[in-house]
């Protein structure tokens, strides 16, 4: 692969990488060039709704009918062909099978047709570095090397430190379920629609925090846990709803902004104490529960009352995006660390 290096130094002027993300259930490709993102296009599926969580079946049939459209549209956005491209860069763990082999056959195929590197990026080493998005533009707006970056989805809760793009290290992750899964969870106990995440954000908006409590788990380190939680809360609703089988829909509100309340607060008390232990003062949010405006809003309150200097992805960087996976495959394409065609997807694959 370093034949690839040598002839880019000599002959491109400006390394341009087409992003692919197809991990779940959005289909998403963008272009990045010189560490700027030109283009991130986005498609979801709204059928899931139907079945109260991502059927893998149908999404990866979805990503089959949506990545070609995707892909043109991207580089019609960003004014460039296909031939313009110097580097595929795809999502390749963790996530769906069916959905990550759907981009992963696309990108080898563009980059053996184009004969450009294929570069294989990890779902969760992207979220943190969407941090980086708009850097080159304004490099106030972006954290300093190194930062600690809490990265929350419906899949995984982590505290990472990035010492640089390529230089990540996870420091605290959830021994069971996610927070991203929390929300959901909590929200079909409450007989909301999936995705009940951003409903529960909804509600808590309106409702009052300290109206319920729910007990926060005592885990050592800097790791989280949140099935306790799940289980509190399914047996608080029980209870109440024997008592008043209205319960629910009467104080939906302040139910909501309870748990939300307690689920921010377990996820900021760790991430105080790491910044505490390192010392590190960049502090990030990334992941698709990074778009709740309850924890953005409580992040930044922290940030401020502690003297951190806090930093979050515009709302369309911290759900599933190509953008990501594209500044990610720019940097590693500075790195050479590139992939063979042959690389096979992988539902959980670590670090």
């Amino acid at each position: 692969m370093l034949r690839y290096l040598c002839g880019f130094k000599s002959s491109v002027l400006s390394i341009t990488v087409l992003g692919i993300e197809s991990s779940c259930d959005e289909t998403s490709a963008a272009v990045c060039r010189e560490g700027s993102i030109l283009s991130n296009v986005v498609a979801g599926q709204e059928i899931h709704s139907l079945y109260g969580g991502v059927v893998p079946e149908l999404a990866s049939r979805a990503h089959i009918q949506h990545i070609v459209p995707v892909v043109d549209q991207a580089l019609v956005r960003a004014g460039l062909e296909l031939k313009n491209i110097h580097a595929v860069a795809f999502t390749q763990a963790p996530g769906l099978i069916g959905s990550l082999l759907v981009g992963a056959q696309f990108a080898k195929s563009v980059a053996s047709a184009l004969k450009v590197p294929l570069i294989a990026v990890h779902h969760m080493q992207a979220h943190v570095l969407a941090n980086l998005i708009g850097g080159r533009e304004n490099p106030a707006s972006i954290p300093g090397f190194p930062f600690l970056c809490l990265t929350v989805s419906g899949g995984h809760t982590q505290i990472v430190i990035c010492r640089g793009p390529l230089d990540l290290e996870v420091i605290g992750e959830t021994t069971d379920d996610a927070a991203g899964e929390a929300f959901d969870k909590s929200a079909k106990l409450l007989g909301l629609p999936y995705p009940g995440g951003p409903l529960i954000d909804r509600y808590a908006a309106h409702g009052n925090p300290n109206r319920f409590s729910f007990p926060e788990p005592q885990i050592p380190g800097l790791n989280f846990s949140f099935s306790g939680l799940k289980t509190a809360i399914l047996y608080f609703i029980q209870r109440e709803r024997a008592k008043d089988p209205d319960f629910t829909e009467k104080n939906l509100a302040d139910i909501c902004a309870s748990i939300q309340s307690r689920i921010i607060s377990i996820l900021l008390n760790k991430l105080k104490k790491a910044s505490a232990e390192t010392g590190i003062r960049d502090l990030c949010l990334a992941g698709g529960v990074a778009a709740n405006r309850g924890l953005r809003k409580a992040f930044e309150d922290l940030g401020r009352d502690i003297g951190w200097k806090t930093f979050i992805p515009r709302m369309e960087y911290c759900t599933d995006n190509a953008a990501m996976i594209a500044l990610t495959g720019y940097y590693k394409f500075l790195g050479g660390e590139f992939s063979p065609l042959s690389i096979p997807v992988s539902a959980r694959a670590g670090w």
